[in-house]
């Protein structure tokens, strides 16, 4: 006989820092999992998964980040554990509201408590260990889910979705957690890896902050594979330093004859200047890099998302490590 368990059998962690849409998709998770704990303003990611799993009270437990707001559908899901690993980890991806991918970005997460305490990632990893340093992704065994329950919402400010872009800008163009030779990118990085790069790089501006987004992840690419030796690729995984960099190296270029306005955050902006500066970095990493990503700009993204497949996981309840990429 199966065991099959329901998702509501396991205690459930939303995880916030600083989102500037973190109470009011708390709000919401609550209306729907009144049940829900939260974890919040714990500094690093690994430091904020192992108080997550300290506020569970069950043996697995499911983190839900503060950009996301998890659909209804979710909290009837049942689980067949005969097929789960006690050392893996359930991925169910989630949708990105500005460029429309799905993979595990974002996505709800089932861990084992035990992984969580033991394992060494992001500001925990050790110096020798590079699959650990800015991922849990290189690790961890994850168990992919095909259902979409989630859809992600990292463009509640500049901020917030200039972090996503550039942060995804960095780490779609690792391989095993490691930079590489930036001359073979399109040759080294995992397929799917690469397609969702050039994605980043390329869709979102009919999007609600989403020309931060597009921007953001064209800067990781540049400074991980263009200009890798004027800072600490490694600092992608420091919110701490990416908010920093942002208030002083990023928007004060973009603030003048500012025509935008955050109506979360206070933040204004000139639209125009992001755009151009964005639409430079885009030459220069064709130019240097022979990537093809695109300036689509509004028009062009609604038609992206509007006509785009993702592609499937599969089939439901596949280790990652046993999916064959049919895209290469």
């Amino acid at each position: 006989m199966s065991n099959i368990q329901s998702i509501n059998e396991f205690d459930i962690v939303y995880i916030s820092y600083d989102e500037p849409n973190a109470d009011e998709n708390y709000a919401d998770l609550l209306d729907k999992c009144p049940w829900a704990k939260r974890s919040h303003g714990v500094e690093g990611s690994d430091a904020a998964h192992k108080a997550a799993a300290q506020m569970a009270e069950t043996d697995r437990f499911i983190t839900i980040d503060a950009d996301n707001i998890v659909h209804d559908a979710f909290f009837s899901v049942d689980v067949d554990m005969d097929k789960i690993g006690p050392t893996d980890v359930i991925s169910w991806a989630g949708k990105n509201i500005t460029n429309g991918l799905v993979y595990g970005n974002g996505g709800i997460k089932c861990w084992p408590k035990d992984v969580v305490m033991n394992m060494q990632t992001h500001e925990n990893a050790p110096a020798g260990d590079k699959r650990a340093q800015v991922d849990f992704c290189w690790n961890i065994n994850y168990v992919q889910m095909n259902n979409i329950y989630c859809t992600v919402m990292n463009n509640g400010s500049p901020l917030q979705a200039w972090r996503a872009g550039f942060r995804e800008g960095v780490k779609m163009g690792l391989v095993d957690g490691d930079v590489i030779d930036p001359t073979h990118l399109k040759e080294q990085v995992h397929g799917k890896n690469y397609k969702r790069l050039l994605t980043w790089m390329s869709v979102g501006d009919d999007s609600e902050n989403g020309i931060w987004a597009v921007y953001g992840a064209r800067l990781g690419c540049y400074m991980t594979n263009i200009a890798r030796t004027e800072w600490d690729w490694k600092n992608v995984r420091d919110f701490k330093w990416l908010t920093n960099y942002f208030e002083t190296d990023v928007l004060p270029k973009f603030q003048d004859n500012d025509d935008q306005l955050c109506k979360r955050t206070g933040i204004r902006w000139n639209y125009k200047s992001v755009e151009d500066e964005s639409n430079r970095l885009g030459i220069e990493l064709r130019k240097q890099l022979d990537l093809e990503i695109a300036d689509l700009g509004k028009e062009g993204s609604r038609f992206f998302k509007e006509v785009y497949i993702n592609p499937s996981r599969m089939h439901a309840q596949i280790r990652e490590d046993q999916v064959i990429d049919t895209l290469e």
